[in-house]
């Protein structure tokens, strides 16, 4: 054998088996996507339920797991196809666990799970905070053993109809992200607005739309930047060489951050400010649109996908919940199902012949047989996915149920169905109480016991014809607190309280936009300080804060004036005037 074929064949072996290297690290960057999801999920819904969305998307990968290993990866990477349109099995992982090593099935097993994981995944945030935890358990079941792969066959397996008319779905906007999303908008259809979400008049017409805002948008920012670092595992994973997988970094990279821009400046002009949820939701669009054409895309095909993608989900959004009254707390129906169709369509538009992927797409060539197809296969894809879901959700609903009572939904699902207090564990002390041994002291009287740091004196019972009292309440700005303080202590103010709160006055606060919708009478953040007074006039307690509260705009605050009954330090005992003394 020449040195020549000798070098080719080693190097074809080196290049192989840095593949499959790569092909594994991209399969396990995809199962690091279970955790931006999760952490999306929990970030944009509230804290009562935190737990329940975890748990969801731990089972949708251990139950899709189950599945895919006793049905769901023979029946869509089966060996013999019936005309193209169903596999039929042959379960090898099981019987031939040797053979099924020898052919090299293992990488494929490993990565066909985590993606068919992810489909399985969406659907955990358009039907939070009200499905049941077994409901939701079914469900993920039946779409990992039977749905997911039958239609992922067709495009994947090369026996697969759409993979034999030329459909070019790469890493899945159409295989996983529409699949994942129509579910997601069925789920959410079928089980309803969450409680308090839509209000209505008495003839059962809607008449406001209520936003519910998440609780911790760091967790949904978190969640997304791991989402985004694992979507280079998700489009590049199947990469055969260098040049592909740069280009596929590439437009993966360009594609969400136009539409993160996109949406910052749609959402700037459209409401007076960016929209923080709406362009954490942008980035997972654009990604997603992106995703069936990764390869076939040059840079402005993925900055053009980027910038519908930036509009799209915006507008999904607002529709969904302003027009079509469909509550979807994540934004799950908008990213994927809308932008899953939106960026297999793109690539029958956008598909560049000098991209890697070679193939020819109506802008570049003027040929629309490319986006016929796409066309096809994404509705082919909807319907089968629509049809067996919508049958999956009427069964749950109509057995089990699909439902938490509204009981159950007020408390939160984290205890009604977990079990679980809290899912942030200082909301709930883990002490509830502590004996100090005084639950049988007698309230002090008569003579004050010696104290540290207290001379003994005798306490007069309180005479209610004493001095009079009298409560002085100031609401300010937050940025007026230090000076207020400085000038109460000035003029002799020995204690006062303060709280923030939450208020609006006059102005009714400044409207502003959750997802779109418009948060009416916003409370402003406010420092409420309480002050009694005897030896102090009132009139020099309110004078002084006018003057320092004063600036001659709305908001400067409110001063209210109660008068007191009576004063009792608890320490010592002292009531009325002497209550209010500083020890001297």
């Amino acid at each position: 054998m020449a040195v020549e074929e000798i070098t080719r064949l080693i190097e074809e072996n080196v290049t192989r088996e840095a593949f499959g290297i790569w092909f594994l690290i991209g399969a396990a960057l995809v199962f690091l996507m279970q955790a931006g999801f999760a952490m999306v999920e929990t970030g944009f819904t509230r804290a009562k339920n935190a737990g329940n969305i975890i748990m969801k998307n731990l089972m949708d990968f251990c139950i899709g797991t189950v599945v895919f290993v006793l049905l769901g990866f023979s029946l869509m990477m089966a060996e013999d196809y019936v005309f193209g349109i169903i596999g039929i099995p042959n379960l090898r992982i099981l019987t031939d666990f040797g053979g099924f090593l020898k052919d090299g099935n293992a990488p494929s097993f490993v990565f066909n799970l985590v993606f068919c994981a992810t489909a399985a995944t969406i659907v955990s945030g358009s039907m939070a905070e009200r499905t049941k935890f077994l409901s939701y358990c079914i469900y993920s079941g039946v779409i990992s053993l039977f749905v997911y792969p039958v239609e992922a066959g067709w495009v994947w397996n090369s026996q697969g109809w759409l993979a034999q008319l030329g459909f070019h779905d790469f890493a899945g906007s159409a295989a996983i992200h529409s699949v994942g999303g129509i579910t997601a908008l069925i789920g959410a259809v079928m089980v309803g607005p969450r409680l308090g979400k839509y209000l209505k008049d008495s003839n059962g017409k809607i008449r406001k739309v209520n936003a519910i805002p998440g609780h911790a948008i760091t967790l949904g920012a978190l969640g997304c930047f791991i989402l985004w670092f694992g979507w280079y595992g998700f489009n590049g994973a199947a990469a055969w060489d260098g040049n592909s997988l740069a280009s596929i970094f590439v437009t993966t990279t360009i594609a969400p951050a136009v539409a993160t821009c996109t949406t910052m400046i749609f959402t700037w002009i459209k409401n007076g400010k960016p929209d923080v949820s709406m362009c954490l939701n942008a980035s997972l669009a654009g990604l997603v649109g992106i995703t069936a054409g990764c390869d076939a895309l040059n840079a402005a095909g993925a900055s053009a996908v980027g910038i519908v993608s930036g509009v799209l989900v915006v507008v999904v959004v607002e529709v969904l919940d302003l027009k079509l009254h469909i509550d979807d707390p994540v934004g799950a129906v908008a990213v994927h199902f809308a932008n899953g169709i939106w960026g297999t369509v793109a690539v029958g538009i956008f598909a560049d012949p000098a991209a890697p992927a070679g193939l020819n797409g109506l802008l570049y060539t003027g040929s629309a047989g490319l986006l016929g197809v796409q066309i096809l296969g994404i509705a082919a894809i909807l319907a089968w996915t629509a049809i067996a879901m919508i049958l999956t959700f009427f069964i749950i609903k109509k057995t089990v149920g699909l439902r938490v009572s509204p009981e159950e939904e007020l408390r939160g699902l984290d205890s009604t169905e977990h079990g679980l207090p809290s899912a942030y564990a200082d909301f709930s002390p883990s002490v509830q109480s502590l004996d100090y041994g005084f639950e049988g002291a007698a309230a002090v009287t008569g003579d004050i016991p010696v104290a540290e740091a207290v001379p003994v004196k005798k306490v007069p019972s309180f005479d209610y014809g004493s001095p009079k009292f009298t409560k002085v309440e100031i609401i300010c700005k937050e940025s007026r607190f230090e000076a207020l303080k400085s000038a109460m202590m000035d003029i002799g103010i020995t204690g006062m309280t303060v709280s923030h709160v939450l208020g609006c006055g006059i102005q009714k606060g400044k409207p502003e936009y959750y997802r779109g919708v418009q948060i009416e009478a916003t409370l402003l953040p406010k420092i409420q300080v309480d002050i009694v007074v005897s030896k102090v006039p009132v009139r020099s307690v309110i004078e002084t804060a006018k003057k320092v509260l004063y600036t001659g705009h709305i908001g400067d605050g409110k001063i209210f004036v109660y008068d007191v009954e009576n004063v009792v330090k608890v320490r010592t005992g002292e009531e009325g005037y002497d209550a209010l003394q500083d020890v001297e």
